[in-house]
């Protein structure tokens, strides 16, 4: 059962949802601009990892349509998808790193980006909640 939260509940509930929102963009923007760039340091990783260079360019566009749709506020089922989509990519890169290269440190930026999708994507479950337990 949605719960009700009082005003300063649903306050504290947005700016968290919104400085995650910001979050995710912040992880994704820069690299999708440079996907689609094919930015030298961004082939070198996709030479490395055994990925064709023609998928940089792909994989930028749709992640730069994911951050658009996860900040629009209408586009719901969509924004599933995008949600899934950025999880993918991640889940996607953290395997591939692994395999190749075998653990690093630095991968275990890509997990906390990972969660952090996470985590945006169920606050945004809980304010459709609040807003449904409201009307």
């Amino acid at each position: 059962m949605p719960e009700r939260l009082g005003e300063a509940s649903m306050k504290k509930l947005t700016i968290f949802y919104w400085i995650t929102t910001g979050l995710v963009l912040f992880f994704f923007v820069p690299g999708a601009i440079m996907n689609v760039m094919k930015t030298p340091d961004w082939v070198e990783v996709f030479q490395q990892l055994g990925y064709p260079e023609y998928l940089l360019p792909f994989l930028g566009v749709a992640k730069l349509l994911g951050c658009l749709v996860v900040v629009l506020p209408q586009f719901r089922r969509l924004k599933e998808w995008a949600y899934a989509g950025l999880v993918i990519d991640l889940v996607g890169a953290i395997y591939s790193a692994i395999m190749v290269s075998g653990f690093d440190p630095r991968i275990l930026f890509v997990v906390f980006a990972a969660g952090i999708v996470l985590l945006n994507y169920w606050l945004w479950h809980k304010r459709l909640e609040v807003v449904r337990a409201e009307v």
